[in-house]
């Protein structure tokens, strides 16, 4: 679907790009320079605010250099029992990370926003509560064995489209917001601004 606006996604992540690559959007995708280690070091708030920070620090980033085009910015923060995680550094973290949320809900916070220039035009936060099944040290293995190091892009280290299924009991929300962009409302406001047909 060729968007009315140019579409930029301020995201180098697979899978927001192929999320709106399969929904039909002609969207370039530009990785943005943004330390998100100090944007988290620097934050004072809740989950759902830390993850819209993160999605508009992204977009604004990018915007700047495309005053001309929709720039779409996401993020997630996920949360556990009161604390925070971040993306696994190696196959150790991500081991260490997978045996304290298994047994356990956790709550995906996802934010996206939409910047023209140096204005931010929307923004939408959404969550997603996920229970993981007991399973032991072994099936840890074995999973991160099979998915490989893209499992390090991921927050929770699973992709819910692939093998990351298997290490659930129970979901509840949408299932973009898991992935990783809230589709469904942002394809509403592109279609109410005009951006793509209606």
């Amino acid at each position: 679907m060729e968007p009315k606006v140019r579409l930029i996604l301020a995201s180098g992540s697979p899978a927001r790009q192929a999320i709106l690559r399969n929904a039909g959007l002609v969207c370039r995708a530009v990785p943005p320079d943004v330390d998100e280690a100090a944007v988290k070091r620097a934050f004072v708030g809740d989950a759902p605010d830390l993850a819209l920070a993160l999605a508009a620090a992204k977009a604004a980033a990018v915007a700047v250099g495309a005053p001309d085009a929709l720039v779409i910015g996401g993020d997630q923060v996920l949360v556990c029992e009161g604390e925070k995680f971040d993306k696994p550094a190696d196959r150790t973290a991500a081991a260490a990370q997978l045996r304290w949320l298994r047994g356990r809900t956790h709550t995906l916070v996802t934010a996206v926003c939409v910047q023209m220039g140096e204005k931010l035009l929307w923004s939408h936060v959404a969550e997603a509560r996920l229970s993981m099944r007991m399973f032991d040290d072994a099936f840890i293995e074995r999973y991160l064995e099979a998915e490989g190091e893209g499992v390090l892009g991921c927050v929770g280290v699973y992709r819910l489209e692939g093998l990351g299924a298997q290490l659930f009991s129970a979901i509840e929300g949408d299932f973009f917001t898991i992935l990783g962009l809230n589709l469904l409302p942002l394809l509403g406001f592109l279609r109410e601004a005009g951006a793509i047909p209606a």
